[in-house]
């Protein structure tokens, strides 16, 4: 049975390219991959991908602060997720967060199984440069790499229209999601 299902979960990522994928918080579906371009590929059919009008906007980032108890300081994280519209499979989960000790964000991004591991993944901001994120490790949920948030990528981030996370699958096809930063900038007030 653990076969059939990683048979399955590498499947659903080999045949991406044609699926369509939308933003979990953002509630919008564009298709989800381009081959070895740095953007992603535009709606097939942009009437057939877009919200009724009538629908409330959806939110984007979603920030949310805990703590593990009442005497310990909050832990406040920011995040982004897109899904398989088909499926509602994960594909890319963008957490940031501020750890209360040291007060510099640092993203934590969940990728989905099937990756070229070798070839890591990359975050860029509009046509930015891109930076090198090392895959971590990997679990059943899928594949973790991370990296302390610098102060320019930062700024980048707040000022910036999209965030492309991009990766390469076990056919070394390169996959980029691109993650709306509209309200990037205001969630991370409330949480720094």
């Amino acid at each position: 049975m653990k076969i059939s299902v990683k048979l399955a979960i590498l499947m659903a990522i080999m045949t991406f390219a044609s699926a369509g994928f939308s933003h979990a918080q953002q509630g919008s579906k564009s298709k989800g991959a381009a081959h070895p371009a740095p953007t992603a590929a535009p709606p097939a059919n942009p009437q057939a991908d877009t919200a009724p009008a009538n629908a409330p906007a959806p939110p984007g980032w979603a920030a949310r602060c805990n703590s593990t108890s009442r005497g310990a300081p909050l832990e406040c994280t920011i995040e982004q997720s897109a899904v398989l519209s088909k499926t509602g499979q994960l594909v890319v989960l963008v957490n940031i967060r501020v750890p209360s000790d040291t007060h510099t964000p640092v993203a934590l991004v969940q990728l989905p199984l099937g990756l070229n591991l070798p070839a890591g993944a990359k975050l860029q901001v509009d046509d930015g440069n891109a930076i090198d994120l090392q895959i971590q490790t990997c679990e059943n949920r899928g594949c973790y790499a991370g990296t302390p948030i610098a102060p320019d990528l930062l700024a980048a981030l707040k000022s910036g229209k999209q965030l492309k996370v991009s990766f390469q699958n076990l056919a070394k096809e390169t996959i980029a999601i691109p993650m709306p930063l509209a309200d990037f900038a205001a969630a991370y007030d409330k949480i720094k």
